[in-house]
């Protein structure tokens, strides 16, 4: 049973073209970053509270690396797919980011997010990712989404158990980014199922 949800929220999207640059939810709004969003992302990517789970801090270089080729050049290499700035529909002001993109060095999609710390406990991080997984498996027709936390995220891991994910287990990735973290909490879930689940009652 996915805990205290019986379908997903209400959104907007545009299809699965390299024009895709919102989604909307009651209270949130997906946009592309652009490179004015480097001091916005380098305040989020720097917090020691935000990062504690995600690697630590990122310097100013690694900031910039990661907006020049896992955001914006991603846009462009795989179409309807990324990691969004989230912002607040009634104030615009950004919370943070989340993400519907390639697991680095895998095939496999995953959905996630970062959020300010001051964004924490809101549901924001939930809300937002059950409409990104209705927009993968509707739009896209994605067969399958993953996600991954650290083991000791469980306020992590409580989200995406919320946005309907399953856990199975623990699984360790390969890629450079991943090593330092060792055996990550996994999550997964069938186009099929998360359908049945969030489109009954």
């Amino acid at each position: 049973m996915i805990p205290a949800l019986a379908k997903a929220p209400a959104f907007q999207g545009p299809g699965s073209d390299a024009g895709f640059d919102h989604l909307e939810t009651a209270r949130l709004r997906l946009r592309r970053f652009t490179r004015d969003d480097e001091a916005l992302l380098y305040r989020l990517n720097s917090d020691a509270k935000v990062m504690r789970y995600l690697g630590g801090p990122m310097t100013p270089e690694a900031n910039r690396t990661m907006l020049e080729g896992r955001l914006l050049r991603y846009y462009e290499d795989h179409p309807g797919l990324g990691a969004w700035a989230t912002c607040e529909r009634d104030t615009g002001r950004c919370v943070g980011f989340h993400l519907l993109n390639h697991v680095q060095g895998e095939r496999l999609i995953q959905v996630g997010y970062r959020l300010f710390e001051a964004d924490w406990g809101k549901g924001y991080a939930t809300e937002m990712s059950i409409a990104l997984l209705h927009y993968g498996f509707t739009v896209l027709n994605l067969p399958l989404i993953m996600a991954n936390a650290h083991r000791d995220n469980l306020a992590s891991q409580r989200a995406l158990l919320k946005s309907g994910l399953h856990r199975k287990g623990e699984r360790l990735f390969e890629h450079p980014a991943y090593q330092s973290f060792g055996p990550l909490a996994y999550f997964e879930r069938s186009r099929e199922d998360w359908l049945a689940a969030f489109t009954s009652g």
